[in-house]
C-alpha cells in the first residue's frame, strides 16, 4: 500500500501537469466528430473530460503532504479517476473506425496509439497506474480491430486525408512531448527519492546522535562499542570512560539552562577532538557522558588518557562575560579486566565512575574486580525473576507466642529462597539484590500472593493461623498504584483479610511521600487490616510522629532485647516502649528472643507477646500446619482436664 500511495502522489502530479495538451487534443477531436456529423456524443464526451479536468485541480488540491496521511479512499479516488477519464479518451478511436473510410479508420488507430504512447510514456515510472489505464486501452484496441474486420470501406476524400495527416503530425508532437515529460517525471522521481533517502539519513542520524551535542546516543555507543570488542586485537584492550560532570547543576540553576547547553556543548567538543579517528564519545544523558577507544596499550596509558578527560573538562567555558566551571569523576574500564562484553565493560566503569564520584576532587578510577565488590547483573536479575516465577522464592513463617499460655498467636512471614543447588537462601542473599534492581514492587506482589493463598489454605482446613504479618515496602503505600495493587489481592484473598497485619518501618515517617504514606495506612486500616510498626526505636520516629500514625502493634527491636539481661539501660528503654504502647492501646511483640533469661525477664516487664529463636525459627508452611494441629489438639486436651476436673466427685454407694 505504501508504494500505491507513492505513485498517487505522481498520478495527481501528472493530472494537473498535461491539462493544456489533453485539451487541446481533445478539441481537434470533438471539432472532427463534429464534421463527421456526430453532435451528442462530442457534446457528452466534451462535458466529462473538462469535468474530469475540475475533479484532477480539486484531487490536487487534497494531497496530503506525507505518503503515510493518504487515506485509501484518497487512492482509490485518484485511481477511478484515471481509468474513467481514459475511457473518455478512447471513445473517438471507436468513432472513427465506425466511418466508412480507410483515412478515418487510420486517424483513429492513430489516436489509439497517440493514447498508448502517452499512457506508456507517462505512467511508465508508475506499474500500477500504468497497467490499470492500459488494460482498457488494449480492451479498444481490440474493439476497433474487430470493426474495421466487419467494415466495407469507401474512398476517402482529400480532406479526410488531411484530417489523417494533421492526425500523424499531432502523433508525432505527442511521441516526442511525451517523451520529454517522461524525463519530467523521472527527474520527479529521482528528486523524491533523493529526497526520502536524505530525510532517512537524518532520521538514522537523529536516532543515534543527542540532539544536543551531535555525539552518539546510548544506543549509537553500544552498537559501536560492541564492533571494537569484535575487532579487537591481540594484546591491546578495548577502554570506556564514563564522564559524570561535577558542579553542573549549579550552573542551571544558577545562570540558566541555556548556559548549561553550551557548557555540554563545549565538553562534547573537547571529548570529539580527545577520541579523534581512534575511538568514539557520546553523551548518555543529563550530564554523563562516554567514550570508547578500540586500542589502549596498558592500564598506564589507559590512566593518562583519563587524565587527559579530567584537564579537558576542568577548563572553562565562556558564557555571558563569564567563566563557567565543572570537573568530571572519570570511571575506567578495560577489557583486561573486565571481560569483553559491552554490558560487563559498561558495568565496570559505571561502578568504578561512581567511585570516582564519592571521592574528593576531580579524578579517575579504573575498575579492578579484585578490589571491587560485585555488582548485580543482567543475569542476576534474570534469575531472580525465574526464581519468582517457579516458586523457589516463597514465604517461611516464624510464629509470635503468647508467654503466658506458649502457644503461637499468629506468624511473621519471611522471605527464603529455595534454590535447587545452593538450599535455602536467607533474605540477607537476595532482597539488597532485589531492590538494587527496582523488583520490589513485584516482590511484594509475588510474595502477598503467596502469603494470602497459604492462609487461605489453612481456613480451609480448619485451622485459624492467627494474625499474619507481611513486611510491606515502602512503594506499596507512597504510590496510588502500590496500594491499587494490594488492594485488588486483598479483594481477590477477602477470606484472609481480616487475619492479616502489614508490617512497616518507623522509616515511613521521614520518606519523601510521608502524607500519603499515611493516607494509605488509613485506607487498609478502614478495610480491617492490622498495622504493625517494626523495628521500633532504631530509626527516626518522633513522639509527633506516633502521634500522627494509626498503628495497632509495635515490635520492639532485637537489639534492644539482646541487652536486655546485662545492659540496664535497655531496660529502661523497653520498660519505657511497653508504657508508651499501653497509653497508646497497642500490642507490643519483643522481637529477637533467644534465651529463658530474655523471656522471663520481658514476662516480669509485662511483656506478653513475642518472637525468636526460642520459640521457633521461620518454617515452610507445611511445618506450620503441623505445629498449628499439635497446638489445637493440646489445647482442646487441657480443656478436657480443666473441665474434668471441675466436675464434682460421686457420692459413695450406700
Amino acid at each position: 500500500m505504501d508504494k500505491i500511495r507513492y505513485q498517487t502522489r505522481f498520478a495527481v502530479h501528472i493530472a494537473t501537469r498535461d491539462i493544456a495538451k489533453r485539451l487541446a487534443a481533445a478539441a481537434m477531436m470533438m471539432l472532427i466528430l463534429l464534421w463527421l456529423g456526430y453532435v451528442s456524443t462530442p457534446i457528452v464526451m466534451s462535458v466529462s473530460i473538462v469535468g474530469y479536468e475540475f475533479c484532477a485541480q480539486a484531487v490536487a488540491r487534497h494531497l496530503p503532504d506525507r505518503d503515510d496521511e493518504m487515506s485509501v479512499s484518497y487512492v482509490v479516488a485518484v485511481w477511478a479517476m484515471n481509468c474513467t477519464s481514459v475511457l473518455f479518451y478512447l471513445a473517438p478511436a471507436y468513432l472513427l473506425a465506425s466511418e466508412p473510410s480507410s483515412a478515418m479508420l487510420l486517424a483513429g488507430f492513430l489516436w489509439l496509439f497517440g493514447v498508448f504512447v502517452h499512457i506508456t510514456n507517462t505512467f511508465a515510472a508508475l506499474p500500477f497506474y500504468n497497467w490499470s489505464l492500459m488494460a482498457p486501452s488494449f480492451g479498444a484496441a481490440f474493439l476497433v480491430f474487430w470493426l474495421a474486420a466487419g467494415n466495407a470501406f469507401l474512398p476517402s476524400t482529400d480532406t479526410e486525408w488531411m484530417i489523417t495527416t494533421g492526425m500523424m503530425v499531432v502523433y508525432i508532437f505527442n511521441t516526442y512531448e511525451t517523451l520529454h515529460k517522461q524525463k519530467d517525471t523521472q527527474r520527479a522521481l529521482n528528486a523524491a527519492r533523493e529526497e526520502a533517502n536524505s530525510r532517512l539519513r537524518a532520521l538514522e542520524h537523529l536516532s543515534r546522535h543527542d540532539p544536543l551535542t551531535g555525539l552518539l546516543n546510548r544506543r549509537a555507543f553500544d552498537e559501536e562499542l560492541s564492533r571494537m570488542l569484535t575487532a579487537r586485537r591481540i594484546g591491546t584492550d578495548v577502554c570506556v570512560f564514563l564522564i559524570d560532570l561535577d558542579g553542573f547543576k549549579p550552573i542551571n540553576d544558577t545562570y540558566s539552562h541555556e548556559a548549561g547547553d553550551q557548557v555540554l556543548q563545549a565538553i562534547a567538543e573537547r571529548l570529539r577532538g580527545l577520541v579523534g579517528a581512534t575511538g568514539i564519545a557520546a553523551r548518555l544523558g543529563g550530564d554523563e557522558f562516554a567514550m570508547a577507544f578500540r586500542s589502549v596499550a596498558s592500564e598506564q596509558a589507559a590512566m593518562r588518557l583519563a587524565q587527559y578527560v579530567c584537564r579537558a573538562v576542568r577548563e572553562p567555558v565562556h558564557y555571558d562575560e563569564k567563566d563557567l566551571h565543572v570537573t568530571a569523576s572519570v570511571g575506567v574500564g578495560l577489557t583486561s579486566y573486565t571481560g569483553e562484553t559491552v554490558e560487563a565493560i559498561c558495568a565496570a566503569a559505571d561502578q568504578a565512575m561512581y567511585r570516582a564520584k564519592n571521592a574528593a576532587g576531580s579524578r579517575a578510577v579504573l575498575y579492578d574486580k579484585s578490589v571491587f565488590e560485585r555488582r548485580t547483573t543482567l543475569e542476576d536479575r534474570a534469575s531472580i525473576v525465574r526464581a519468582m516465577a517457579q516458586g523457589q522464592i516463597v514465604p517461611f513463617y516464624q510464629p509470635k507466642v503468647d508467654l503466658s499460655t506458649g502457644r503461637s498467636i499468629g506468624f511473621e512471614a519471611l522471605a527464603r529462597w529455595v534454590h535447587p543447588e545452593k538450599g535455602v537462601l536467607a533474605p540477607a542473599l537476595f532482597i539488597p539484590e532485589i531492590n538494587e534492581m527496582g523488583l520490589h514492587g513485584d516482590f511484594m506482589i509475588h510474595m502477598t500472593t503467596a502469603i494470602l493463598s497459604d492462609v487461605e489454605k489453612l481456613l480451609s482446613e480448619g485451622i485459624d493461623p492467627g494474625q499474619v504479618s507481611i513486611n510491606i515496602p515502602e512503594v506499596a503505600l507512597a504510590t496510588m498504584s502500590g496500594r491499587t495493587e494490594l488492594d485488588i489481592l486483598l479483594g481477590r484473598y477477602a477470606r484472609a483479610r481480616q487475619h492479616i497485619t502489614l508490617e512497616i518501618t518507623e522509616d515511613v515517617f521521614i520518606a519523601r511521600s510521608a502524607d500519603m504514606i499515611r493516607e494509605s495506612i488509613a485506607h487498609f486500616r478502614n478495610a480491617g487490616l492490622r498495622v504493625s510498626l517494626d523495628d521500633f526505636g532504631t530509626g527516626f520516629a518522633s513522639f509527633q510522629h506516633l502521634r500522627q500514625l494509626e498503628f495497632d502493634e509495635l515490635k520492639i527491636d532485637t537489639s534492644f532485647v539482646s541487652d536486655l539481661v546485662t545492659d540496664p539501660t535497655a531496660e529502661v528503654l523497653v520498660r519505657g516502649f511497653l508504657d508508651i504502647a499501653e497509653g497508646l492501646g497497642v500490642d507490643v511483640i519483643a522481637e529477637g528472643v533467644e534465651t529463658r533469661k530474655q523471656a522471663d525477664h520481658l514476662e516480669q516487664l509485662g511483656c506478653r507477646f513475642v518472637q525468636g529463636y526460642l520459640f521457633g525459627k521461620a518454617h515452610p508452611l507445611e511445618d506450620i500446619r503441623i505445629r498449628l494441629f499439635s497446638e489445637t489438639r493440646e489445647a482442646a486436651r487441657q480443656k478436657a482436664m480443666l473441665a474434668a476436673a471441675s466436675q464434682p466427685l460421686a457420692e459413695p454407694a450406700e
